[in-house]
């Protein structure tokens, strides 16, 4: 009988091994690269629009930070140059600075002589020039965060769909459990690639309005700067 019982606790304890072990390999197995194979061809969709998400990100992240960059002591040599009636010396200036403040003053100081209104007028046509640059390609990330979650989903209804015609297509019209999971695991894994993709698109996005709304921001504050130059008494 001790025989026995001995066998029998080394037989559960194996099999717990065995088990614990099986379990181990499965949790090493499931990784990212893995996920994304079940995904199909809808996962090289998203790896695609998230590449291209990436490349819009860094290339307006870049230029809006070159539109941030401001040269402190270009509106007090504005200043001088207009004081002393030297506009060509200013308008050089603004081209050689050549950022966005710049080519609104340049603008301005075409008009220098005229109404202050259309001054005024002439540097926010320029302005919303400027800013329409700034926000180029800003409506294609926009687009990518709210298609990626919609493509997700059609991975999700097209792994469903073809779990029900695996079931239609069997003659007992029963399908085995893990043809089942693997068609869930498909429609799983497209809903979290599209959800990934689409919620990082949406802080890029937001991220990158909020620095063209500084930017806007400044562009206001160099234009109230000039405003008040020429309102200054000669």
């Amino acid at each position: 009988m001790l025989f026995l019982q001995d066998v029998t606790l080394a037989a559960q304890e194996y099999a717990e091994v065995v088990n614990s072990e099986a379990v181990e390999t499965a949790q090493e197995s499931i990784n990212l690269w893995n996920m994304a194979q079940y995904g199909g061809w809808i996962m090289v969709v998203l790896a695609v629009l998230l590449a291209m998400a990436i490349y819009l990100f860094f290339e307006r992240l870049v230029v809006l930070h070159k539109a941030l960059k401001e040269d402190k002591s270009f509106m007090d040599r504005i200043k001088d140059y207009v004081h002393e009636g030297k506009i060509d010396s200013a308008m050089n200036l603004c081209r050689q600075t050549n950022t966005s403040s710049s080519r609104m003053i340049e603008k301005g100081l075409t008009r220098i002589g005229r109404p202050l209104n259309d001054v005024l007028v002439a540097i926010e046509n320029v302005g919303n020039l400027e800013v329409a640059k700034l926000e180029k390609n800003l409506v294609i990330l926009a687009t990518i965060a709210s298609g990626a979650p919609m493509i997700g989903f059609l991975g999700t209804v097209i792994g469903m769909v073809n779990v029900f015609y695996n079931m239609a297509a069997t003659n007992s019209g029963v399908i085995e459990l893990s043809q089942l999971s693997e068609g869930m695991y498909q429609a799983m894994v497209t809903t979290i690639g599209g959800l990934i993709v689409g919620i990082i698109c949406v802080f890029a996005y937001n991220f990158l309005v909020s620095r063209v709304d500084r930017v806007v921001r400044q562009l206001e504050a160099r234009t109230m700067d000039f405003l008040d130059l020429l309102n200054e008494p000669a």
